[in-house]
């Protein structure tokens, strides 16, 4: 038969879906599995439709075979197969869609459950161009006695002549294009690269997967074989399924065991530990979805860096769209691996992305809140499991907080934990809230390297004789995120170290007014003495035993300023708190320094800068001169 033009607009639309709609070739394979599936589907409802109890789900299968010599694939179903009509509006004009024709003629019909068609678009077929130098499609359609052939070389048109086909169904034969350079072709005669692409994408089509694989055996040892038989293999052929067919997240949870489990998610996502949780579920609405979700043991190696990638597999009826959608997850959560698979999702045209994300907003929102609800189980009801997550992915959490401008503090918030002064061990800001004094107006917490050294510092003195309950900060981050959350349940953080900590009585606050003017003009000559390093000295209302510390005044605290300075910035200058030096006034220090003041004023500076040294190093500031700061001490102990 003569050469026929396709019924497209242009030799160039055929040009843009070979070389341009899809992002990979070997998507070729997922299209065309995916359309032996769908005329499968087609043949099982028609079947049911018409009562034909000849024909049941098992009855059907994809083949696939390689040629390795002639360099061929041949891809065969034995699903409704196609008339010359068929071939000639869909196969004779891009984006025409008989799957998607047939699903719109029995949308309204019984049975419709069992319409489980992919492609419907109408482009998935000419992917197999993208390979192909010439494909033929061979087909004998269901309840007819003739069969077809179409064939084409690419944009300059088809055949369609009669051919022999005993079997109904379809049957297309791809010859490979010719390797290049840039391309090798072979690669897709090798009967692993095509069972890697299957499982990849087309490892839960409903129906079996077969090829012929070559393998390898050991051959029966012979009886009278010689003490020095080395053993002999041969060769031979056997037909395997390459999909799974039935994913595990379609089957009933109450039929799944926890093993099975484990098992689909150490071979799914390559980790060595079992999952710590397990997030099973299907949603029926504006979205239709099946999630399963797990949250890993511990974080992997490259986690906490910038190769790690985020998201969840995307699944559209079984067929993977995408292998890490990001949009599914937000950051804060983004330590959960797992899949979606939704029917519908409004997908491009290439399938490999979405045309808007409309419903993947709805789907990230209900995940969202299914993954709190299950985070917040684990801690209320195993509450060292949690912990274990915890301390994989705390960190996580808190840098959720803060970061976009707090969008998700409350979805976090009650999943925080830190470390109580009181209890002696991780607790939760309600677990702290639940517990305040009566006139306890603030949450309070400090900050340091651990746990040990925040529990030393001079400025938790006072907290702590009020019997006041404090959160230790020891991350870099945890400061940051509770300077995010401002508050919890109405009560405002309060760091130990803010300047002004408001628990001293009426009588105690008249009593160090007194006290500070009194001691006035010598308070200012020791904050001039240092020369800018600090904003003011000031009498401490919050210093008990300790002589020293410091405070800061302002948004931006000593831990903060620690952490803002050991990050990377282009001019290379260093940020600073507003710093303000407590002497406490109870201390024997504190008369030495107002008698020096009267007496010697150059030793007092010297004494200044000690006391400013010895609060720097109590915070865990590195001192910029340490020769000078040993030089003072050597000097004070030679006059002593």
């Amino acid at each position: 038969m003569a050469m026929k033009q396709f019924k497209a607009e242009s030799k160039r639309l055929l040009d843009l879906m070979i070389n341009s709609i899809y992002t990979h070739k070997e998507i070729f394979m997922r299209e065309l599995i995916s359309n032996a599936s769908d005329a499968i589907d087609k043949m099982y409802y028609r079947s049911l439709q018409e009562n034909d109890t000849g024909l049941s789900r098992d009855d059907f299968k994809i083949h696939i075979a390689l040629d390795k010599p002639g360099r061929k694939i041949i891809i065969e179903d034995n699903g409704c197969g196609m008339t010359k009509d068929d071939m000639e509006k869909d196969l004779g004009t891009i984006a025409k869609s008989g799957s998607l024709a047939f699903k719109q003629e029995n949308k309204d019909k019984k049975n419709d459950n069992n319409i489980d068609i992919i492609g419907q678009f109408g482009v998935g077929f000419y992917a197999a161009f993208m390979v192909a130098k010439q494909v033929t499609v061979e087909s004998k359609a269901y309840g007819s006695d003739e069969a077809w052939c179409w064939q084409s070389s690419g944009a300059e048109g088809y055949t369609v002549d009669p051919c022999e086909k005993a079997e109904r169904g379809t049957k297309i034969t791809l010859d490979l294009k010719d390797n290049t350079d840039d391309d090798n072709y072979d690669t897709y005669l090798d009967q692993y690269t095509i069972k890697n692409l299957i499982k990849k994408y087309s490892d839960y089509i409903r129906y079996p997967i077969r090829m012929d694989m070559q393998k390898s055996r050991q051959k029966p040892k012979p009886e009278n074989a010689p003490k020095d038989y080395k053993p002999e293999y041969e060769d031979y052929t056997e037909v395997e399924t390459l999909n799974s067919m039935v994913p595990l997240w379609r089957k009933n949870k109450n039929e799944i065991k926890p093993e099975e489990y484990n098992s689909f998610y150490k071979n799914k996502f390559g980790d060595y530990e079992d999952p710590l949780k397990v997030i099973h579920s299907y949603n029926e609405g504006v979205a239709t979805y099946t999630a399963l979700l797990f949250i890993p043991a511990r974080a992997s190696y490259d986690y906490y860096t910038r190769d790690y990638e985020k998201g969840l597999q995307l699944y559209s009826n079984g067929v993977l769209i995408m292998d890490k959608c990001s949009d599914l997850l937000p950051d804060c959560f983004s330590f959960v691996r797992g899949l979606v698979d939704s029917q519908d999702l409004s997908l491009n045209i290439s399938r490999e992305t979405l045309q808007h994300d409309h419903q993947l907003h709805i789907i990230e929102g209900r995940l969202e809140k299914k993954i709190k609800s299950e985070l917040l189980n684990m801690l209320k009801n195993d509450r060292e499991k949690y912990e274990q997550f915890y301390k994989a992915f705390g960190l996580q959490l808190k840098y959720g907080v803060y970061s976009d401008f707090g969008q998700h503090k409350e979805l976090l918030q009650d999943l925080l934990l830190f470390y109580s002064s009181s209890e002696k061990k991780l607790v939760t800001l309600q677990e702290y809230v639940d517990r305040m004094k009566p006139d306890q107006k603030n949450i309070y917490y400090a900050c340091g390297e651990t746990t040990a050294k925040v529990d030393m510092l001079p400025q938790t003195e006072a907290v702590k004789d009020k019997g006041y309950e404090i959160l230790y900060l020891t991350s870099p981050v945890d400061e940051f995120a509770l300077r995010a959350l401002m508050k919890y349940d109405d009560k405002e953080f309060k760091s130990v170290s803010d300047d002004d900590l408001d628990l001293q009585t009426e009588e105690e606050k008249a009593a160090a007014k007194k006290k500070v003017e009194e001691n006035k003009d010598m308070l200012n000559f020791m904050k001039d003495a240092l020369n800018g390093e600090v904003k003011e000295v000031i009498l401490s209302t919050k210093l008990k035993s300790h002589p020293v510390c410091l405070s800061t005044n302002g948004a931006l605290s000593m831990g903060m300023e620690k952490v803002l300075n050991q990050m990377p910035n282009n001019g290379g200058e260093k940020v600073k708190a507003q710093r303000v030096l407590e002497i406490n006034a109870n201390h024997p220090v504190f008369q030495k320094l107002t008698a020096l003041y009267k007496l010697d004023q150059n030793t007092l500076k010297k004494y200044t800068k000690l006391l400013y040294t010895q609060a720097l190093l109590i915070e865990g500031v590195q001192i910029e001169d340490p020769v000078s700061f040993s030089n003072d001490i050597c000097d004070l102990m030679v006059k002593a």
